[in-house]
């Protein structure tokens, strides 16, 4: 018997300020970006400057419905590669466009992360903020499968 998932609901704590508004963008690396956190959320930072990256966890608010309900995809809309399920592809068109994106922390200033090759277009709502720690979040083993490796 499967369990009824939980009823979740999110709230943003801040969102992205940058000139980018394309999310159809290629290279990300050197966009500069800020989260601007929401007011009282900037003690919650306290420690996070140490740090030389970190994770950030985006809605992507742009994603039409009607992308949400696709299950399956070719990658990059190439059908050269293999057809591939929403779930083992990392573009927004999935049940929830979370993002998950490692980018350079460039500084902290109260409640305003400044960062560089954050691929998140200006107003993006942000759900989280995490320190990158390479020794929890990277895994020196982990493999693609063919057509992913370039």
């Amino acid at each position: 018997m499967t369990p009824e998932p939980a009823s979740i609901t999110l709230e943003s704590i801040g969102a992205v300020v940058c000139d980018e508004r394309d999310a159809a963008r290629v290279d990300w690396s050197r966009v500069r970006s800020e989260v601007r956190l929401n007011a009282g959320l900037g003690d919650a930072l306290l420690g996070l400057a140490d740090y030389s990256h970190v994770i950030v966890i985006g809605w992507l608010h742009e994603i039409p419905e009607e992308m949400r309900q696709r299950r399956q995809a070719y990658p990059n809309g190439d059908s050269r590669y293999p057809l591939q399920g929403a779930l083992a592809l990392r573009g927004g068109a999935r049940p929830n466009p979370v993002s998950v994106t490692v980018c350079k922390l460039r500084g902290v200033e109260g409640d305003v992360l400044r960062l560089e090759g954050l691929d998140l277009v200006d107003g993006t709502p942000v759900l989280d903020v995490k320190p990158y720690i390479a020794f929890y979040d990277s895994e020196p083993k982990a493999s693609l499968p063919k057509w992913a490796r370039g």
